[in-house]
């Protein structure tokens, strides 16, 4: 999209300008100017002066003498030589003469005003409309977007046959659906008003960072063809209370102008978030969120002026703010599916050259819960890995070594592990992979490798589900546990001792714990009882108890007890194969990186195993 450049430099940036300007002046020019004229006369006609009393300034010293006529408009200075004249002193003093060291530099009274007042006025006035008439230039006429105090700074991006387009977006099928009605109805409005339908005044686009939400925006704007104005919530916040309430006024008059057109409000929780209710409330959010409500609610949903708004935290939105009259639609984008995630690797794979057996599918299921934004750095990592190594185009391997660096990071090339330590990871991971592959209702090994990596990782095992899961039942939450406990159970078994590796298996057997017992209703004692809330549930999820003291303590009294029988059940499979656990980690040791393929040919080998599920 080709969008209206703002000009790079502000009114305060000229008028500060104009004030060195004038500075210089008054400390260079006018000194200069008011420097008196000075005529050189004899000896004389400054006799004849003292006798008729009509010197004023007197400045005598041992080479000259400067004196004034008394009463004298022109303010003239004369000079005359110095003789020997003892009782001249005296006669200046009889004739009513101002002896002065030096003699002031004044000038013309009506000239010193006009200097000092008038003339900078009309520099700082006259530089000041020109350098506004070159921004109004700049900014595309007078009827450009005003950058001045109290004027909305949003961007009008125009139309362009290059723009964003809905078939630029992947893997929101249902979101372009909703948005692409109100497309139509700027194109056809007569439809709709034929019927007597409205279309919404606004559309909340609510989704978690990176799903695409302000990439639908500008697809909208590029399938309408109509104007579209652009601005972060941020920006109508100000220091002083009141100004952004005129930026949203004047943003809503704007496009009042432009209709049919799209205004979009990108991060609107930053002005939008609730109200706290305290009497005499009077900050600048408060303002300009009511100032909002009030313009959201002055037009009418037939005026061709749609509102569109993108967060990721809908919960902290003030509810006047999302009720029906103002967002009518919420429009979720949540993370791609399966066949979302294969689209949109697609969409970003044409930007670079790939060899034509790419198989997407298998890159979208490694990449399970990535957002379009990841999958679109998925494609760059994996094209600066063929730049490195010296090829052409992309290849799947380099395309499955990216979703590592993105989940894991880069591989520390330069991290040499001990002889001891390097054991102890291969046997730490692949317990995990053999608690996972003995179990039923897991997710199949994909992957495991035992080199370091920059995250701090000194190793992973990958699984990868075969589709996407919506739906988890109790034994494979508690078979997920088990597995992430599988790697300090192989060190317990094999050397009787533990290590600091399993921190972020401890961490997550953990979490996944409690969610069965406090959210999942997972447990005999509690029931279908909610002991913990989820609070932004795009930004991460932090969760808060919501039960007394004696319930948490026994929240964690089961926390532990069910991690503990997971543990448990993990150390006797191992022990159940133990002798697969040592040929698997031989093997690894040995080659650093399985695939999965490579783990279920040994382990399935030599028959049957032992298998424990639930």
């Amino acid at each position: 999209m080709k969008e209206a450049k703002s000009p790079k430099r502000s009114l305060l940036y000229y008028y500060g300008i104009v004030l060195i300007v004038l500075l210089l002046f008054n400390m260079i020019v006018s000194p200069m100017l008011m420097q008196r004229q000075v005529v050189d006369t004899d000896y004389g006609t400054f006799m004849r002066m003292i006798e008729n009393n009509t010197i004023g300034e007197v400045q005598m010293d041992d080479s000259e003498i400067l004196f004034t006529e008394k009463d004298d408009a022109n303010y003239v200075v004369y000079r005359t030589a110095v003789l020997d004249d003892p009782t001249l002193t005296q006669r200046l003093y009889d004739s009513g003469a101002e002896f002065s060291g030096t003699i002031e530099q004044t000038m013309n009274p009506l000239l010193s005003f006009l200097i000092t007042f008038v003339l900078p006025i009309v520099i700082f006035v006259a530089l000041g409309q020109y350098m506004n008439k070159k921004l109004i230039e700049q900014a595309g006429g007078k009827n450009a977007m005003s950058f001045g105090l109290g004027k909305s700074n949003a961007k009008v991006y125009v139309q362009s046959t290059a723009g964003i387009r809905f078939s630029d977006v992947a893997g929101e099928d249902e979101a372009k659906e909703s948005l692409a009605e109100i497309v139509d109805y700027l194109h056809n409005p007569k439809k709709y008003t034929d019927v007597g339908a409205s279309m919404p005044k606004g559309v909340l686009l609510v989704g978690p960072p990176g799903t695409g939400k302000t990439m639908l925006a500008k697809a909208v704007a590029g399938e309408s063809n109509v104007p579209f104005f652009s601005i972060s919530g941020s920006e109508f916040v100000e220091m002083f209370v009141g100004m952004g309430a005129s930026k949203v006024r004047d943003l809503f008059k704007q496009a009042k102008e432009k209709a049919p057109c799209i205004v979009f409000i990108d991060e609107i929780d930053a002005i939008g978030k609730k109200r706290d209710g305290q009497i005499g409330g009077n900050d600048e959010r408060e303002q300009t969120l009511n100032q909002l409500l009030t313009e959201m609610d002055g037009f009418e949903g037939n005026n061709g002026v749609i509102i569109l708004a993108a967060t990721n935290r809908p919960e902290s939105l003030d509810p006047a703010l999302t009720r029906p009259g103002r967002f009518d639609r919420r429009v979720p984008v949540e993370l791609p599916d399966l066949k979302g995630r294969e689209e949109i690797l697609k969409v970003h794979a044409k930007k670079i050259r790939t060899e034509g057996n790419v198989d997407y599918h298998t890159i979208a299921r490694m990449a399970s819960g990535a957002s379009g934004a990841d999958l679109a750095n998925i494609i760059n990592e994996a094209a600066l890995r063929a730049v490195r190594n010296g090829r052409t185009s992309v290849t799947q391997e380099d395309l499955e070594e990216s979703i590592e660096v993105v989940i894991a990071g880069y591989q520390k090339k330069n991290a040499v592990l001990s002889d001891q330590e390097k054991r102890v990871v291969a046997y730490h991971e692949i317990g995990h992979a053999l608690v996972a592959a003995s179990q039923s209702h897991s997710a199949p090994v994909q992957k495991i490798t035992i080199i370091p990596r920059t995250s701090g990782a000194l190793g992973y095992t990958m699984q990868v589900e075969q589709s996407d899961k919506y739906l988890m039942t109790r034994v494979e939450l508690e078979n997920r546990i088990a597995t992430l406990t599988g790697g300090r159970a192989a060190e317990e078994v094999v050397f009787g001792e533990v290590t600091t590796g399993a921190s972020n298996d401890i961490e997550q057997a953990t979490k996944l714990a409690r969610s069965m017992i406090t959210r999942y209703g997972m447990s005999d004692d509690f029931d279908m009882v909610a002991l913990e809330t989820v609070n932004n549930q795009y930004l991460g999820g932090d969760a808060s108890l919501a039960c007394s003291a004696e319930t948490q303590r026994e929240i964690d009294r089961k926390v532990v007890a069910l991690v503990k029988a997971q543990h448990e059940k993990a150390r006797q499979i191992l022990n159940a194969n133990r002798a697969k656990l040592d040929e698997l980690a031989q093997f690894l040791y040995e080659k650093e990186t399985i695939t999965g393929e490579e783990f279920m040919q040994i382990f399935n080998a030599d028959g049957k195993k032992e298998a424990l599920s639930k």
